[in-house]
């Protein structure tokens, strides 16, 4: 916790106003000690109460009637008529308004400190509602987007080819959904590995007599998108598409040795 923290978290006040343990005393002291700003704030909290209670303060007032007394030279043997003699009012009233003024000034500060804590539990409340919805928007896009990717599969002139495993990674697999109207592809990738750092996917659209690579782009996200679905524009006559592993940005043509999956399209519509 820096300064600014420790001294916006209301134990000051209580320090001043005497409410802490000992141990926590020693924190404060050790605090001060460290950060000048914090010794600063403690003076000006001490300041502060002196100047509310300064107000209710008991002062004494006997020498202003001595100064009186002298002034008229009253006394019982210099004159015949008798000075009534001033019953001054007992000062209780006076501590009592002093200490009512300390108890004032501690409650204003539990006050603030109060305040503070309701902040902070409103700031939370606010921040986890804030993030709930996040979540709910994020589920209802993500269902939506489903939905939609769903709606294209289930297209009847959607070509599925499924892509096999190559020498490089038998356990590979993956899947690309061609739609030749719209000249898009999707690709289910779930069955390839997160790539090495440095390596991105590339995906191929090939004719094979003779072999003719054409890269429709590389899958950047990979291992940050956790459905492994993706989409890519494909304008070509593809007879079959692959998959090989490239350094990051991509190959201009494929690194055949990383060919991870291979697929041949079956029918064209």
């Amino acid at each position: 916790m820096n300064s600014n923290e420790y001294i916006a978290s209301g134990i000051l006040e209580l320090y001043v106003a005497g409410a802490l343990s000992e141990e926590e005393n020693e924190a404060v002291h050790a605090m001060m000690q460290q950060y000048p700003e914090v010794a600063a704030e403690v003076v000006a909290i001490e300041n502060a109460i002196v100047t509310l209670t300064a107000a209710t303060a008991p002062r004494d007032t006997s020498y202003v009637f001595e100064a009186v007394k002298q002034e008229l030279n009253l006394s019982e043997d210099n004159r015949d008529d008798k000075v009534i003699p001033i019953q001054r009012k007992s000062s209780i009233f006076l501590y009592v308004g002093w200490a009512a003024s300390i108890i004032l000034a501690i409650g204003l500060i539990y006050s603030v400190l109060k305040t503070n804590e309701l902040q902070s539990e409103i700031e939370v409340v606010t921040s986890e509602r804030e993030a709930l919805k996040d979540k709910v928007y994020q589920a209802n896009s993500d269902l939506t987007a489903a939905k939609d990717l769903l709606g294209v599969l289930r297209t009847k002139d959607i070509i599925s080819v499924p892509l096999g495993g190559q020498a490089v990674s038998p356990d590979s697999y993956a899947k690309v959904y061609w739609d030749k109207k719209l000249n898009q592809v999707y690709l289910d990738l779930q069955g390839l590995p997160d790539p090495p750092a440095g390596k991105v996917y590339q995906v191929w659209s090939l004719k094979l007599n003779p072999l003719t690579p054409t890269s429709l782009g590389v899958i950047e996200e990979f291992s940050a998108d956790s459905d492994k679905v993706f989409d890519l524009a494909n304008a070509n006559e593809s007879e079959a598409f692959g998959i090989t592993l490239e350094p990051a940005g991509g190959s201009e043509s494929p690194t055949l040795e990383q060919l991870y999956t291979l697929g041949v399209v079956a029918s064209n519509p």
